[in-house]
């Protein structure tokens, strides 16, 4: 009896200790873990509401689409609202991108904008058939990080840049302007998109107020605020001296680290490094 009771007390304290946060470990690197936090609540942005009207007035709309933007509106929003990328070009992205959530890539590693492993990429990973057989492309625990990254890889390459010069409730120009910057090849790809803004009125979600709708969050959560996914390089500490004409997505790059990781080991509150400077790459 003593023996069952220590067990059972052991089993208690274990799952005691989990948080809420799944750990991936590089299956390429060991060395390398990938903390994914769990998602947090997010306050309705109308979704119901705006979706509820659009099926009244043509019950011909998609179900799936409409589904897709009943559940993933509140994370574009919370995104823009971040980043400023319009919520809408998010959610377009994210139907057209994912086949409204029902792509193999979409169910089998939550990626929904179909980013590829890159240069860099330290995550899980899966390969799929696309512009060429066998491509690699990055795997999720869960679909809100796929969001995330997304704002990542358009906020952290410079091809995209200008789209920031951009209204965040011009969606017009931010769908042209990603098919300029290379996003997709597809010559129709900003038609599409401004399409699915226009028969789904996305661009409601780009007028929500970021200050209301931060405090909603928090309010859903205690008072924590979010957090982001993070990588551990579980090696020992390793430094880079910052070099002539070297960036923070260059050194990222170049040593398989992300610019909001180094941003974060090197306490930078921006972008701004300067020739000489030694940065912790781990």
């Amino acid at each position: 009896m003593k023996l069952k009771g220590i067990v059972f007390l052991c089993s208690m304290l274990f799952l005691a200790s989990c948080g809420a946060k799944k750990t991936v470990v590089n299956k390429e690197n060991p060395g390398v873990v990938i903390v994914e936090p769990e998602p947090v609540d997010l306050p309705s942005v109308n979704e119901k509401e705006i979706t509820k009207k659009l099926v009244k007035k043509n019950p011909n709309l998609n179900t799936l689409t409409i589904d897709y933007i009943r559940k993933y509106a509140p994370i574009a929003v919370k995104e823009m609202h971040e980043y400023k990328i319009p919520a809408s070009i998010t959610l377009a992205q994210g139907i057209l991108e994912s086949g409204k959530g029902r792509s193999e890539l979409a169910l089998k590693s939550n990626n929904h904008f179909g980013i590829k492993c890159h240069t860099g990429w330290t995550g899980d990973s899966v390969y799929h058939d696309d512009d060429e057989k066998g491509e690699c492309f990055r795997k999720y625990v869960y679909p809100e990080t796929s969001y995330n990254d997304h704002s990542l890889f358009l906020t952290q390459r410079r091809r995209y840049a200008f789209l920031f010069g951009y209204k965040i409730t011009d969606y017009k120009r931010w769908a042209n302007g990603l098919k300029k910057a290379g996003y997709a090849t597809d010559p129709k790809y900003p038609a599409k998109l401004i399409k699915i803004i226009k028969d789904y009125k996305l661009y409601e979600f780009d007028k929500i107020s970021k200050r209301a709708y931060s405090k909603e969050i928090l309010a859903l959560n205690d008072g924590e605020s979010f957090e982001k996914p993070t990588v551990i390089q579980k090696t020992e500490p390793k430094f880079y001296e910052v070099e002539k004409g070297d960036t923070l997505y260059s050194i990222g790059r170049k040593f398989g680290v992300s610019v909001p990781v180094l941003k974060k080991l090197n306490n930078l509150k921006d972008y701004t490094i300067s020739i000489g400077q030694k940065l912790l790459l781990h």
